[in-house]
C-alpha cells in the first residue's frame, strides 16, 4: 500500500473519531442540562408546587425576611390569663367544723371569708327533648279548629337547629369525618345519630344556606371597594378529579366545584366578571379571560419560581429581579393611600428598573430564565399593579387560603363521596368563611341559618 493511502485512510479516521467526539460533546451537553435539573429540583421552597408533593419533603423555606426580633411574645404585648368572674354560678363554702390545732368544735362560731378559688368547667352535656302539642277545640258552630305545629317541625320526630348549625360547624370548620363527628355527638352530647341522619342534616342546612351563597356571590360580583383574588385547586370526588374555585375578597369567599378547570367555570358562576375590580390571580389563562377592570397576578409565585432559577443558573438576572420585586413589596408598605395617585419616585424607579430587566439579552443556553423573562414582558402590565390601588395585594394568599381548607378537609376525612356532598361543603364552607371574615362567631350565625324554617 503506498504511503498516500496510508495517509488518505487515515484522514478518514480522524474525520470520523472528530464526528464522534462532536456527537459525544453535543451528548454530554445536554445530558448535563438534564441533570441540572435533578441537581435543583422543583419543590414548595422554590416553585408552586404544593408541600404535599415535595419529595423526601425539603425543609420549609419562607419567603419572609428576618425581622431580628425575638421568637415569642414581644415586649408591651397584652397578656390574656384566666379572669375571676364576678358572679359565678354555683358557690361551694368551705367552713371549718373543727380547730385543726386543738380538735374543738367551732362549727357554732361566726366566721368571714378567707379568699376565693374559681374552676371553669363544661356541666355534663344531656340531651333536651322539646314536645310540641297541637289541641283542637270544637265551636259552638259545630267546627272543629285544631291548632298548627310550627313551620319547621315537620316529623314526628326530628332533629333541632342547635344539632343542625354543630354538625355544620364540625364538616366546615373543623373538618371531622362523618365516622368520628358520629361518635363526638354520641359520646359526648349523647345524640344519638347515624352517619346517614348526619348527611340529612347537612343538606337540610346547605338548602336553607344557599340564598346566603348567592347573596356571597351577588357581593363579590358587586363590590367596587375591594380587589377580588381567584385560585382553584384539585379535588377528589367519588374517584375522579374535580376542582375547587374560589373567588374572595376580604368581606366574601365563595367556593364553587366542578368537574373541569376551564374558562366555563367561572362563566357558568360570574358570568359579566369582575369589571370594576382588580382580579389578583395567578397566571391561569381562565382567569385573564374573566372581565376586569384590570389584573394582577401573585408576586409570591414569582418569587417562588426565582428561587428556583437562582439555585438552577445562579445567574445575576433572577437575583437582581427578585430584589427589585422585594423593594416593590417594601414600598407598598410604607405608602398612604394619597401616594398611589400621584407622581412617585420611587414607583417611577423600580417601573423603569423593571424594564431593564426584561429588555436585558439573556443566553438562550438559560432555557428556562429566558421563559421567565418571556412571561414577565408577556404580563408586564399587570406586575406592579398593586402599587397603583391601595387595596390591591401584591399576591394572592388570601385566596390560597381560602382553597387550602378544602385539602385540609380532603387530608382529614378523605375524597367527597358525591358531587351533591361536594357542593353542600362548598355552600357551606363559603358562609363559614364570609362569617370568620366578618368577625361573627361561627356556630350563633349558622344556628340562625338552621331556624330559619324555610325547608
Amino acid at each position: 500500500m503506498s504511503k498516500e493511502k496510508e495517509i488518505e485512510e487515515l484522514r478518514g479516521i480522524i474525520v470520523l473519531l472528530m464526528k464522534k467526539v462532536d456527537a459525544l460533546v453535543l451528548e454530554n451537553k445536554e445530558l448535563k442540562h438534564r441533570l441540572s435539573k435533578y441537581e435543583h429540583p422543583k419543590n414548595s421552597n422554590n416553585s408552586s408546587i404544593p408541600p404535599s408533593k415535595d419529595e423526601n419533603r425539603p425543609s420549609r423555606k419562607s419567603l419572609r425576611e428576618p425581622s431580628g426580633r425575638k421568637r415569642g411574645g414581644q415586649k408591651g404585648r397584652k397578656g390574656n390569663t384566666l379572669k375571676m368572674v364576678s358572679t359565678p354560678d354555683i358557690i361551694e363554702q368551705h367552713i371549718p367544723e373543727y380547730c385543726h390545732k386543738c380538735g374543738k368544735d367551732i362549727s357554732e362560731l361566726p366566721y368571714e371569708l378567707a379568699g376565693k378559688r374559681q374552676v371553669i368547667d363544661l356541666p355534663e352535656i344531656k340531651v333536651q327533648v322539646r314536645e310540641h302539642q297541637i289541641y283542637k277545640r270544637k265551636c259552638s258552630c259545630g267546627h272543629e279548629t285544631i291548632s298548627k305545629y310550627p313551620p319547621s317541625i315537620k316529623a314526628s320526630v326530628s332533629y333541632g337547629g342547635n344539632i343542625e348549625s354543630l354538625i355544620g360547624y364540625f364538616h366546615t370548620r373543623q373538618y371531622l369525618p362523618f365516622k368520628r363527628m358520629q361518635e363526638l355527638l354520641n359520646d359526648v352530647f349523647h345524640v344519638p345519630i347515624s352517619e346517614g341522619g348526619i348527611h340529612y342534616l347537612l343538606r337540610k342546612l346547605a338548602v336553607k344556606a344557599r340564598p346566603a351563597y348567592d347573596l356571597i356571590r351577588e357581593k363579590l360580583m358587586k363590590d367596587h371597594g375591594y380587589a377580588v383574588g381567584a385560585d382553584e385547586t384539585g379535588v377528589k370526588v367519588n374517584g375522579k378529579k374535580h376542582w375547587a374555585w374560589t373567588w374572595q375578597h376580604p368581606k366574601a369567599t365563595f367556593i364553587n366545584i366542578t368537574d373541569n378547570r376551564a374558562g366555563r367555570s367561572i362563566t357558568d358562576n360570574f358570568k359579566n366578571g369582575f369589571k370594576h375590580s382588580v382580579l389578583v390571580h395567578d397566571c391561569w389563562a381562565s382567569h385573564f379571560n374573566t372581565p376586569a377592570s384590570t389584573h394582577q397576578i401573585c408576586i409570591a409565585h414569582l418569587l417562588r419560581d426565582l428561587n428556583y432559577l437562582s439555585e438552577r443558573y445562579d445567574h445575576k438576572w433572577s437575583r437582581i429581579c427578585k430584589k427589585l420585586l422585594k423593594s416593590a413589596l417594601d414600598l407598598k408598605t410604607t405608602m398612604h393611600e394619597s401616594d398611589y395617585f400621584v407622581h412617585n419616585p420611587q414607583r417611577a424607579y423600580i417601573e423603569k428598573r423593571l424594564d431593564r430587566l426584561l429588555d436585558y439579552p439573556l443566553d438562550k443556553k438559560y432555557k428556562e430564565l429566558v421563559a421567565f423573562q418571556k412571561r414577565l414582558i408577556k404580563y408586564r402590565d399587570f406586575i406592579l399593579t398593586f402599587l397603583y390601588h391601595p387595596k390591591v395585594p401584591p399576591d394572592n394568599n388570601a385566596s390560597e387560603r381560602a382553597i387550602r381548607n378544602i385539602k385540609v378537609k380532603q387530608k382529614v376525612s378523605g375524597q367527597f363521596m358525591s358531587s351533591g356532598g361536594a357542593d353542600v361543603f362548598a355552600i357551606l364552607r363559603s358562609v363559614t368563611d364570609t362569617i370568620i371574615k366578618n368577625k361573627q362567631q361561627v356556630v350563633p350565625s349558622l344556628r340562625i341559618i338552621a331556624n330559619l324554617g324555610t325547608d
